[in-house]
C-alpha cells in the first residue's frame, strides 16, 4: 500500500510565503518523478511544477521565479516553496509521485491542500 500526504497549506497574504511538503509512504522501491499540480474553483488541474529522480525541474510559466521545486529522496518528500504569492495562485494543491511499489508503477495523487492568497 503507498500513501502520498500533503501538508503545508492555508491563508496567506498576497505578497507572502507558503511551504508545501508531500511524503510518500509504503511499500516503495523507486520513485520516479514527483511534482505539484493545482486546481482553482471551476478549472482544470494544471501543472505548477515537477521534478524528476536526477533533479531536473519543469515549472508552469506562471510561476517561474517565485516557486521552487526540491526534492529529499531519503525522505521520499518533495517540497514546493512559494514565495510572492498572488491571489491568482489560490487553489487546491495536488502532490503526485511516480512510483514502482511492490506489484505496479503508477501516479499515486495525494488528497490536496488548500492554498488561498486573500488579504
Amino acid at each position: 500500500q503507498v500513501q502520498v500526504v500533503e501538508s503545508g497549506g492555508g491563508l496567506v497574504q498576497p505578497g507572502g510565503s507558503l511551504r508545501l511538503s508531500c511524503a510518500a509512504s509504503g511499500t516503495i522501491f523507486n520513485i520516479y518523478g514527483m511534482g505539484w499540480y493545482r486546481q482553482a474553483p471551476g478549472k482544470q488541474r494544471d501543472l505548477v511544477a515537477t521534478m524528476s529522480s536526477g533533479g531536473s525541474t519543469n515549472y508552469a510559466d506562471s510561476v517561474k521565479g517565485r516557486f521552487t521545486i526540491s526534492r529529499d529522496n531519503g525522505k521520499n518528500t518533495v517540497y514546493l516553496q512559494m514565495n510572492s504569492l498572488k491571489p491568482e495562485d489560490t487553489a487546491v494543491y495536488y502532490c503526485y509521485a511516480d512510483i514502482n511499489s511492490r506489484y505496479t508503477r503508477q501516479n499515486y495523487w495525494g488528497q490536496g491542500t488548500q492554498v488561498t492568497v486573500s488579504s
